[in-house]
């Protein structure tokens, strides 16, 4: 499994294969130092070299040698006044240190964002050559994280602060490194493609150009601390602006790493600020800085709030209650358990693509199916020590279990699965740590209407609501999709194509999956990833989906003449 690459460094050669448990590693750093040595030099042999533009080490990151983020402003790396201490979410030990930016420390930050031109630091007719540096600098990125060592640095790092299996943080490097390679060379400028339109006479000509905002922010959660940050950042850059973002800064030390491998890799250091602040600072650095569009990721409360104080200029990829119909025709029943099992309780459903609500026509309910019982199996496989289920860091476990309970007392509510609290472990009590759990009801009960609020309330954990209809009720589950506030993904398990017509046709989420091996989560980077039915709804991935969030449209109508021998008359 092992090979020497080069003098006193041992590589993995199949590094998923034999990943050591973060887990049982965090259990025995915290028994002393010499069990702490041990797990270092473990991950050594598994191939963790830590790249050369680095600051921080995966394995290091303890409460006698804490990870230290840093603020970026106008190309300089800098701490600030005050620290803030970030526990580990396994053991609550403090193992990162990072910037508590205060209000008298915003200054710089609002000044580099007032005083970008509205003409951005480039656009079709202004420094174009940016365009094709920013196509090189994603090539390098790209190769720069096909080194094994580099993706298994991040997968490490974002496993650090936001506990998810190998394989689920795995996910994002893939789809951040295929990202990349999707705009290396000419493709960052062709997002900046002209449209052109004969004019009325000779010398005529009407050409529509996309134009960056100036300065522009992005703000994303916690539960994925690479994909979409990064994603945003690079957007926002691609079409011209210059960006501030915000990580969670519980995990905002993935980005921080990710834009010191973007400066070795060629993008200026003045292309992007970086804070660590809470959301009041930073709220307050948008307004002072007149922020000329923010995309923002995360929850509604927050997202309403942005709109108002900067006046509509915003873009949302906001909480996503997301559902999931089983539909008239029975196959492929172990893949659809598979299926539901990831998308309800992959990272503790701690996406906001999760299954939050799945409803189960009456045919997935015959004993000959049980899908629930299927899915109840799979989910109990899942064990804090492979980190198939961990820490919910954004719900106590109290406060799960008293939503559960909540959701229970609906009239002929059962709990179908799960439903304790998990045991024999060291997660702070300010999160949560459950059993993957479902609370099963009929479809008649949404239509009370505190009945529908409360079970349609967003948890972002490990529990989902099950509904289950007969035949002729699908008008029901028709409705109850659409009372949803919020329309981000969806999947429709069907092959029968006048049912899946039926659910697309009288329903508007932004990414839904139709056919028998429909999802709600892991969205490849090649379609758009985002909510619809808001006209201030944002996404993520595709060409349209920059263009749409980081630019707007320009035209200019050229017109050289020559002009007629007469003046025309007056009008």
């Amino acid at each position: 499994k092992f090979q020497f690459s080069s003098p006193g460094l041992v590589r993995c050669q199949s590094a998923s294969a034999v990943q050591p448990s973060m887990l049982a590693f965090q259990r025995q750093a915290a028994r002393g130092p010499q069990l702490l040595g041990a797990w270092r030099q473990a991950l050594a042999a598994r191939g963790f070299a830590v790249p050369s533009w680095a600051t921080v080490d995966p394995s290091e990151m303890t409460p006698e040698k804490p990870a230290i983020g840093m603020n970026l402003c106008g190309g300089v790396w800098s701490k600030a006044n005050a620290v803030q201490d970030i526990v580990d979410p396994l053991t609550g030990n403090v193992f990162m240190k990072v910037p508590s930016t205060a209000m008298n420390e915003i200054e710089p930050f609002v000044k580099r964002m007032a005083s970008v031109p509205r003409t951005g630091l480039h656009n079709p007719l202004k420094n174009p050559e940016r365009y094709v540096m920013l196509g090189e600098v994603c090539a390098a990125a790209a190769r720069e994280m096909h080194k094994p060592e580099v993706s298994d640095y991040f997968t490490r790092l974002i496993q650090r602060v936001a506990p998810k299996s190998y394989a689920q943080a795995g996910g994002e490097i893939k789809a951040v490194r295929t990202w990349l390679q999707d705009y290396s060379g000419n493709n960052v400028r062709m997002l900046a493609e002209s449209q052109g339109l004969p004019g009325d006479h000779l010398g005529q000509t009407t050409v529509g150009y996309r134009m960056p905002f100036g300065g522009v922010s992005v703000i994303t959660p916690f539960n994925f601390p690479l994909e979409i940050c990064s994603l945003q950042t690079l957007s926002a850059v691609f079409m011209g602006n210059q960006c501030t973002t915000k990580v969670d800064w519980k995990v905002a030390i993935v980005m921080e790493q990710f834009l010191r491998m973007l400066h070795d890799a060629g993008l200026p250091k003045t292309d992007v600020d970086f804070i660590y602040c809470d959301g009041p600072v930073f709220n307050e650095i948008l307004i002072q800085g007149n922020a000329r569009m923010t995309l923002f990721t995360g929850s509604q409360a927050v997202a309403d709030k942005l709109a108002v104080d900067l006046k509509g200029k915003v873009k949302l990829e906001d909480a996503g209650f997301d559902w999931k119909i089983l539909g008239p025709d029975v196959m492929d029943v172990d893949f659809v358990a598979w299926q539901a099992d990831q998308d309800a309780y992959g990272f503790a459903g701690q996406k906001c693509s999760a299954q939050s609500m799945m409803f189960i026509h009456e045919a997935w309910s015959k004993p000959e199916v049980d899908i629930v019982s299927r899915i109840a199996k799979r989910a109990a496989t899942r064990s804090l020590e492979n980190l198939t289920n961990c820490p919910v860091l954004s719900w106590s476990t109290e406060k799960i279990l008293a939503h559960m309970n909540k959701c229970l007392a609906i009239p002929g509510a059962t709990l179908a699965f799960g439903g304790k609290p998990l045991t024999g472990h060291s997660i702070p009590p300010q999160y949560g740590a459950v059993e993957p759990t479902a609370v099963r009801i009929p479809v008649g009960a949404l239509d009370n209407e505190e009945h529908f609020n409360l079970a349609t309330t967003e948890l972002f954990g490990p529990f989902q609501v099950l509904v289950d209809f007969k035949h002729d009720e699908l008008p029901k589950v028709l409705d109850a999709i659409n009372r949803m506030p919020n329309h981000l993904t969806a999947g429709i398990v069907s092959n029968d194509p006048r049912f899946i017509n039926e659910v697309v046709g009288n329903s508007i989420t932004g990414t839904t999956y139709a056919g028998m091996r429909a999802r709600t989560t892991g969205a490849p980077v090649q379609h758009w990833f985002g909510p619809s039915g808001d006209p201030r709804a944002g996404g993520i991935h595709t060409k349209h989906a920059i263009q749409l969030c980081w630019s707007s449209h320009r035209e200019v109508i050229y017109d050289y003449g020559p002009t007629s021998p007469e003046v025309p008359a007056q009008s």
